[in-house]
This record gives structure tokens, C-alpha cells and sequence, in this order.
């Protein structure tokens, strides 16, 4: 396993393009776009404030660069380099920006979600789309680029418009029967919609395309409700995390709960392999793969590493005792994430937050926990196979996959903290981002790895 050199880095803004050619990051006002191979400088562009968010358009010619606090979007050509565009919301101010499937609209969201509006590239011509509602995750596309489904709140009630990409028509208006709508989600294959109600109301929803309600799910009453929603990417099975601890898992037959995921804090089944991480001294001998080789001038060796040990049942999982009489409380199924191939699903219970676990969705059972020595801040599928990057905010990367599982020392000055990663389409690198700084990790074929976790004491 190889690393990059380390470059500078704002907020965390560091974007792979679509195709995989080009690596997009920002510093303050400045955006930097890379050759992922060479990792040169390909183009340097400045924008007018300190960016915010960037987004590559779906064909990799176009980045879009949001300066929320001015109300603008710069959109940069990666093709002319001397053609940029300017958009400007003025009072209406500016709090998201996305492209449209086709690479050539831009939909901003104005301040208190007055309206939306689509700006054409091509055309330069405006169109508004008003009452979008202000919730997590208000706007859905369909995979293919035609749909576009809005979440709306008018007359105090919830609503759903969905709407045609190519030309903007409205092809749907419904009602959903919930009382805070939270988030809408196609289904990968975009046949279904998704639409959940506030954690106050267990409730989610299955639509199809044309608006029929064809499901209705609730696990519970009188309680905190749904934290997390997840489709397969196979559009088989829907995950719906809850603040009880549990993940329900929904089947795409009848839209029933087929079999439900416990957290317990305590795991006593032989049959489940839980790594916990531990520390190591550095002289009592490395692992074949508990850090890479150190390069020369990447600082010093770090006074301690970790591995992997594989724990004798029953184990007792750290656990957060949680403020329930303050908002947003840790508890439950915050984060969920299906493996490419929809074989394997990986959680993290809030108020068990040092833990991974990964179940077998073939098998509807627990495969393997993962222990870290610190909270879990990120994890990530790689897109071509079965395999999990994890990040706790240390200086460590953490992989795991049915082989076993490996922690990598990040080298570089200093304590690298890796607070998020992000995975190229090929499955071969990732990006490792810290606060200040970002860095490319060059992972081995699946082959080497694989023998190498059997060495460490893998499990299949």
C-alpha cells in the first residue's frame, strides 16, 4: 500500500470526478483540479469568496463551486478553460446547489426555501420551481437521469412533485400522509420512491413512479422513529434504521419487514468474528500490513501502532450512555451502507460508537463487529467489490473484507487525522481527508491483500 504526498485542504472539499480522470479539492477561495494518475496541477482556478461546496457535473466537463454566504455559483469548464460561468441570487441568498442529471442545469435553493431555481447553461434561460421543503434530503434523481422527484410543504401539508429532466414538466403531484416529511430516496432502479416521516412519526412510504401508494411501513408507535434509510444498490431490499438500535430490513416483493438487526452491547454467539483493535509497541514486532513502509522525510515513526485481534465470545462493546432530554440524542442506526454487490451491510449504532458491524444479507445474519479503539467516523464501500474503508478520526485506516481486516498507519508530519474518505470508481485508491489536508492511498490488487489479511488471522 502506497501513499501520496500530503496537500492542502479547506472543509473537507476534496471530490473524485464521475469518470475517474481528475481529482477536484479546494483551499479557501482557490479550486485545484489534479490528474488522478500524475497527481499534476491541471488547472488553478480562483473564485470570487471562500468556497463552500463543489459538485462535478455527470459527464466530468463542468465543476460547479457554491459560495453560500455571497449567494454565488462559479462553474468552471475543464474543456475551455478560458469560459466560466457566474450566478448570482442575490437577495434571495443561497443555501444548496446541485447539478441536474444532464450536466447543463443548475437547480439553486434560495434562502427559507422560497423556490428553486433552474438555470440552463446551454440556453441561459431561468425557470422556478416554488415550495421546496426544508428537510434533510428534499431532492432525489432517478439513476437515469429522466425523473426528478421534489419534496414540497404547502398549506401545511407535505407534497411530492416529480418532475420531467429533460424539460422540466410536471409529470406527478401527490400528497404523502405523514406529518414532517424528512427524506425522499429512489430506489436505484427508479421504479420506487422512498418518503419518511419525522423521527417523531414512525412512518415510511413506497411510491411509484406515477404517484400510487404502494406500501406503508411502521415499526412502532409512541416512540423516536426512523434515523436512516438505505436502498441496495440491486433495489431488492430497503434498510431503515431506527433509534431503538435495530435495523428493519424491507423486501421489494411486498414492501414487508423480512428480518430486523439487533445492536446488543454485548455479542455471545461463537459464531460471529469480532476484530477489536489494539495497540501495539512498535518494537515488539510489525504486522505484514499494520503500516506501510516509511518513506523517507515523512516524519517520524509513530510512537505506537494497532492491529487487529480476533475476541473470544462472550464481548462486552463500549457503549455511550446517551442525553435523551437534549435534541438529537446518540442513540440508534445513524449510519448504513450496502456493499456494491448488495451481499453485505454495514451499521453503526450511535450509543455504540466505537463498533462496525457488517451483516450478511444473503444470510440475513451478523457476519463480523468491528471494535475500534475510538468512534467511527466515516466508512465507505469500495464501488468494484466487497470491501470497507473505516476512518475514527485517528491517523489509521482501517479495510475490511470477508478475507479479514488490516489497519494502515498514515504516514506523513505529524498526526494525520483522517476525518473522511471517499473511494475512486476503480476500487484501486481513495482519498484520505483531514482538516487541513488531503492525501491520495494507493491500495494493493484484491489478491495480495487477501493473503496478507489470512496472515493476520482473517476469517472467511
Amino acid at each position: 500500500m502506497n501513499f501520496s504526498e500530503v496537500f492542502k485542504l479547506s472543509s473537507l472539499l476534496c471530490k473524485f470526478s464521475p469518470d475517474g480522470k481528475y481529482l477536484a479539492s479546494c483551499v479557501q477561495y482557490r479550486l485545484v483540479v489534479r490528474d488522478v494518475n500524475t497527481l499534476q496541477i491541471l488547472q488553478l482556478y480562483t473564485c470570487l469568496d471562500q468556497i463552500q461546496h463543489i459538485e462535478w457535473s455527470a459527464d466530468s466537463l463542468f465543476i460547479l463551486c457554491a459560495m453560500y454566504k455571497r449567494g454565488l455559483v462559479q462553474v468552471w469548464s475543464l474543456e475551455q478553460p478560458e469560459w466560466h460561468c457566474k450566478i448570482d441570487e442575490g437577495s434571495a441568498g443561497l443555501v444548496a446547489s446541485c447539478w441536474s442529471p444532464d450536466g447543463r442545469h443548475i437547480l439553486n435553493t434560495t434562502e427559507f426555501h422560497l423556490r428553486i431555481t433552474v438555470w440552463s447553461l446551454c440556453t441561459k434561460s431561468v425557470s422556478y420551481i416554488k415550495y421546496p421543503k426544508a428537510c434533510l434530503q428534499g431532492i432525489t434523481f432517478t439513476r437515469d437521469g429522466r425523473y426528478m422527484a421534489l419534496a414540497e410543504r404547502r398549506d401545511c401539508k407535505d407534497y411530492v412533485s416529480i418532475f420531467v429532466c429533460s424539460d422540466w414538466q410536471l409529470l406527478r403531484h401527490f400528497d404523502t400522509d405523514t406529518q414532517d416529511l424528512t427524506g425522499i430516496e429512489w430506489a436505484p432502479n427508479g421504479c420506487v420512491l422512498a418518503v419518511w416521516d419525522t423521527c417523531l412519526e414512525y412512518k415510511i412510504l413506497l411510491y411509484s413512479l406515477d404517484g400510487r401508494l404502494l406500501s406503508a411501513y411502521s415499526a412502532y408507535e409512541w416512540s423516536l422513529g426512523i434515523k436512516s434509510v438505505a436502498w441496495s444498490p440491486s433495489s431488492q431490499f430497503l434498510a431503515v434504521g431506527s433509534y431503538d438500535g435495530k435495523v428493519r430490513i424491507l423486501n421489494h416483493v411486498t414492501w414487508k419487514m423480512i428480518t430486523e438487526f439487533g445492536h446488543p452491547a454485548t455479542i455471545n454467539n461463537p459464531k460471529i468474528v469480532v476484530y477489536k483493535e489494539a495497540e501495539k509497541s512498535p518494537q515488539l514486532g510489525l504486522g505484514c500490513l499494520s503500516f506501510p513502509p516509511h518513506r523517507a522525510g515523512a516524519g517520524p515513526l509513530p510512537s505506537s501502532e494497532s492491529k487487529y485481534e480476533i475476541a473470544s465470545v462472550p464481548v462486552s462493546l463500549q457503549t455511550l450512555k446517551p442525553v435523551t432530554d437534549r435534541a438529537n440524542p446518540k442513540i440508534g442506526i445513524g449510519m448504513l451502507a450496502f456493499s456494491p454487490d448488495s451481499y453485505f451491510l454495514a451499521t453503526r449504532n450511535d450509543n455504540i460508537p466505537n463498533a462496525v458491524w457488517v451483516w450478511d444479507i444473503q444470510k440475513l445474519r451478523l457476519f463480523a463487529v468491528l471494535e475500534q479503539l475510538s468512534p467511527v467516523r466515516a466508512f465507505q464501500w469500495d464501488p468494484q467489490q466487497p470491501r470497507l474503508a473505516i476512518c475514527t478520526g485517528g491517523s489509521r485506516l482501517y479495510l475490511w473484507s470477508p478475507a479479514g481486516c488490516m489497519s494502515v498507519q498514515v504516514p506523513g508530519e505529524g498526526d494525520f487525522a483522517v476525518l473522511s474518505l471517499c473511494w475512486h470508481l476503480s476500487g484501486d485508491s481513495m482519498a484520505l481527508l483531514s482538516k487541513d489536508h488531503f492525501c491520495l492511498c494507493f491500495l494493493e490488487t484484491e489478491a495480495v491483500v487477501g493473503t496478507a489479511c489470512r496472515q493476520l488471522g482473517g476469517h472467511t
